[in-house]
């Protein structure tokens, strides 16, 4: 049981359970992961839980602000715990990998946009979509 977690945990206001501490530990291995991807790693670790279970979880750590959710187009929601900064996504559009992009100017909302008169932008969720290093290869390799 990581102590930092259990903390953390207790420090927004949320029960310190074992699948929290489970689905945490999963998303610190397994960053940019969807609800059923957590689920399986969750089972293959010997964890009896339900898909609904893991969706619960995730949703109340997100609403905690101790997990980021969010959603690459035509994918599933995604979650990670870098939550400390405004970064964006890079997402393969071949075979779904992502990664993470540091923002654009270095400092949220890392973007400037012209907002509406009076809006007060805190945060920009930039998705870069193209093909990862493995996939532009092999698009390469069989052209």
């Amino acid at each position: 049981m990581d102590g930092t977690d259990v903390e953390l945990l207790r420090e927004r206001g949320l029960r310190v359970t074992q699948g929290r501490l489970a689905v945490l530990d999963v998303l610190a291995r397994m960053p940019h992961s969807d609800a059923e991807a957590v689920h399986r790693a969750l089972a293959e670790a010997g964890h009896g839980t339900s898909v609904q279970s893991v969706h619960n979880v995730l949703g109340d750590l997100t609403g905690a602000g101790v997990l980021r959710r969010f959603e690459p187009e035509r994918s599933p929601a995604r979650y990670e715990r870098r939550i400390d900064d405004n970064h964006h996504h890079a997402v393969c559009s071949s075979c779904g990998k992502v990664e993470d992009v540091d923002c654009v100017v270095g400092e949220a909302p890392c973007l400037h946009a012209d907002a509406p008169p009076g809006f007060a932008v805190q945060a920009a969720d930039v998705t870069f979509v193209g093909l990862c290093a493995e996939c532009s290869g092999a698009d390469r390799a069989a052209g």
